[in-house]
């Protein structure tokens, strides 16, 4: 038999340095609250909860079902669930509202009824995540949309982003450092030569892994009954794997208690993806983070970092809002604002003054010249994006 090729270690992280982990950061930057939704080149789907920009939960992708029960396993061994029970438990819950959190809102009845400690609660959550991040890690490439969405409370633990980065990120070394890159921790162990692993093990070992190595269960399944991490009971079965004795396998997830309806964002209205949103700041960060939340929400965007080139590529491009930065080097939003507003084609645009001050001479200067609205930096992804909303309406009234 031949021995498959070993690739070799992976010096640097390529978790941390991946735009989707990037992005996770700067919703952490801008307190965003709301769902971010993780999409692969093949449709799987990661959805993330977040609440002033840290983690409530994390779901979706390959076995959302399978991950949540093993976890509730691993960290609560006291609950003992069956379907029935999960169904009932739901029932108490708007079945529209909790088709993608029906997890997280089990959770916070748990904690309230007190079938579930503070502590783990966290761990579970934490432990979620942490799984989450490391699957999309795996899937390398992946499309990323945001959604404004308030309907869970913040009432069990949240995750600060940097830690649950870290947390897996050290997870994610250590899963290339140890040469097991090339398998998923979602697959499923199965003997394929029964007799040839006999041969290589004792009769205790081979009686365990023939319990535990039925194709139904996957690595972390197998992890969690073991009481081991998934790390180590990957790396005690690679030679055999490599020997082809045992076969790692795709299974489906656990059936699912809800009845799964289109959970993402419904479709899109011609309002969010044809408005053309403006910012003009002379801060690549603040542009770099308008672009990454306006595209993510579905709004095309238009970034100018040059006060002095920003009248021109306005009226080129006629975006349906407008921010404005207050204080840039040779002009500034006063001047930009009073210029547009001159303009037949910018009397009615929506156009926001973002400024680092909130003085009311500041405020009833922007008003005179024109602006339509005032916000501080640093800029709140939400509230943002409900100024963007509220202006667009308006518009739509007003013609």
């Amino acid at each position: 038999m031949t021995v498959k090729s070993i690739k070799p270690n992976v010096s640097f992280s390529l978790f941390t340095a991946s735009k989707q982990v990037q992005f996770i950061q700067t919703l952490k930057r801008i307190r965003f609250s709301g769902q971010l939704i993780l999409t692969s080149p093949d449709q799987q789907k990661w959805f993330f909860f977040l609440c002033d920009g840290h983690l409530m939960y994390a779901t979706g992708g390959t076995h959302p079902v399978r991950r949540w029960l093993r976890n509730v396993a691993a960290h609560s061994p006291q609950l003992r669930l069956d379907r029935l029970t999960i169904q009932r438990d739901l029932s108490q819950f708007n079945q529209a509202n909790c088709q993608t959190s029906w997890q997280y809102y089990l959770l916070s009845l748990w904690a309230k009824q007190q079938k579930i400690t503070h502590e783990q609660t966290e761990n579970l959550i934490q432990s979620v995540i942490t799984e989450v991040l490391f699957d999309i890690a795996q899937a390398k490439q992946t499309t990323y949309k945001i959604k404004q969405d308030n309907t869970l409370s913040t009432q069990l633990p949240v995750v600060d982003v940097e830690m649950a980065i870290a947390q897996t990120d050290k997870l994610w070394q250590a899963w290339h450092h140890d040469l097991v890159v090339d398998y998923s921790p979602n697959q499923a162990p199965v003997i394929r030569q029964p007799q040839a692993l006999q041969a290589r093990t004792s009769e205790a070992v081979y009686q365990l892994l023939s319990k535990l190595l039925d194709g139904k269960h996957t690595l972390r399944d197998v992890a969690v009954q073991m009481k081991r991490d998934v790390l180590q009971v990957t790396r005690s079965l690679l030679p055999y794997i490599r020997w082809e004795l045992i076969e790692l396998i795709s299974i489906p997830d656990l059936p699912n208690p809800v009845r799964q309806e289109d959970s993402e964002n419904p479709p899109a209205t011609a309002q969010s993806t044809q408005a053309l949103i403006a910012c003009v700041d002379d801060s690549p960060l603040v542009c770099h983070t308008m672009e990454k939340l306006l595209t993510a929400s579905g709004y095309r965007s238009l970034v100018i970092d040059d006060g002095l080139r920003a009248i021109a590529l306005l009226i080129a491009r006629k975006p349906d809002v407008i921010f404005l930065d207050l204080v840039m080097p040779n002009t500034n939003g006063y001047e930009i604002c009073a210029k547009l507003r001159k303009l037949q084609a910018f009397q009615t645009t929506p156009i926001v003054i973002l400024t680092g001050k909130d003085g009311i001479v500041d405020r009833v200067r922007a008003k005179l010249v024109g602006a339509s609205d005032f916000l501080n930096k640093p800029i709140d992804a939400g509230t943002v994006l409900n100024v963007i909303s509220k202006h667009l309406k308006q518009s739509v009234v007003g013609h």
